[in-house]
């Protein structure tokens, strides 16, 4: 069965993207067949796209390259071996990471275990976006200990991974500041923390001295931002390529501080897929595109501008 895929052709600007025919693969015996609803679009798309980063290097020799690690859809053929799932239940999941990819496509093949299946009360498109960044979130202030009555800054608290850790933080019971522009105040404001416009000044100047800083900006502005921790705080950054220099500037400072590169967890999938059953969580849907238009996909998410998530709509299920 002829299907679409979108793929990396060459390294190099949006338009590298290129809509290419796929032929359905065999199952093994552990896997599902999906027929994917909707994909999420992440920056490590669009930095990959570009040739950085490791998926780009480990990959290089292996274009055309399908990227996509957020999916949602139906099964549509379980393998031998799969009791878990069953042929028409709707599922999610963060697949084939970090050098797999394959979730810009209207069919995938994944292992079963990887996948969560979607509460009734959930719609795809939500349970799509949720994956990677919600996992990254998740992580990140488990790693960085997050607790009740912490005082948390986290930095774009109004992109995909910052307005999920937002809600993550506030639901440990910690009094959270995210920075944003002026744009998003009233958005990050509504989601319950105390938003602050970059824009106005150094974040230093406008809040005292933080516990845990949760860095999603890394390069200049994470280092700018230690300015904000207690002396021995903490500080979490995510951006791989400046981690060790946003690191080393931290120590210098007296504070502790590492880097984190997300791995897949079905069962926080699970817990936060909850949560949004429940109302518990917001998940911000950006903008949609047609697969075949996921260059205008990668140019909104590499404007820095973008308030929530992308995601790809491969045809309503």
């Amino acid at each position: 069965m002829p299907y679409h895929q979108l793929a990396i052709a060459q390294f190099g600007e949006p338009s590298v993207l290129t809509l290419q025919a796929a032929s359905t693969p065999s199952l093994a015996a552990d896997q599902v067949l999906v027929k994917v609803a909707y994909a999420g679009v992440n920056p490590i798309d669009a930095k990959t796209r570009a040739g950085l980063g490791w998926a780009a290097q480990q990959n290089k020799d292996n274009l055309p390259w399908v990227p996509g690690y957020d999916i949602a859809g139906k099964i549509v053929e379980v393998g031998d071996n799969v009791k878990s799932l069953e042929v028409g239940e709707r599922v999610a999941g963060f697949i084939g990471f970090p050098l797999q990819g394959g979730g810009y496509s209207e069919y995938v093949v994944v292992d079963a275990e990887s996948l969560s299946k979607v509460p009734a009360q959930i719609e795809l498109v939500q349970a799509a976006a949720l994956p990677l960044a919600g996992q990254t979130a998740w992580q990140a202030l488990e790693k960085a200990k997050v607790s009740a009555s912490d005082r948390v800054l986290i930095l774009a608290g109004a992109g995909g991974v910052g307005h999920i850790a937002v809600q993550l933080a506030i639901a440990k019971g910690a009094e959270v500041f995210a920075s944003c522009s002026a744009a998003n105040v009233e958005f990050v404001s509504g989601l319950g923390a105390t938003a602050i416009d970059y824009h106005r000044g150094r974040l230093e100047q406008q809040i005292d001295p933080v516990d845990v800083l949760i860095d999603l900006m890394g390069g200049e502005v994470g280092c700018a931002a230690l300015a904000c921790v207690k002396t021995g705080g903490q500080v979490l950054t995510i951006p791989t390529n400046t981690a060790e220099r946003v690191c080393q500037q931290a120590q210098q400072l007296g504070l502790q501080a590492e880097g984190m590169l997300v791995a897949p967890n079905v069962a926080q999938n699970d817990a936060m897929l909850k949560m949004l059953a429940q109302g518990k969580l917001q998940l911000h849907i950006a903008a949609q595109f047609p697969l075949a238009e996921g260059a205008r996909a990668h140019q909104q998410i590499e404007s820095g501008r973008t308030r929530g998530k992308i995601v790809l709509a491969m045809g309503v299920q």
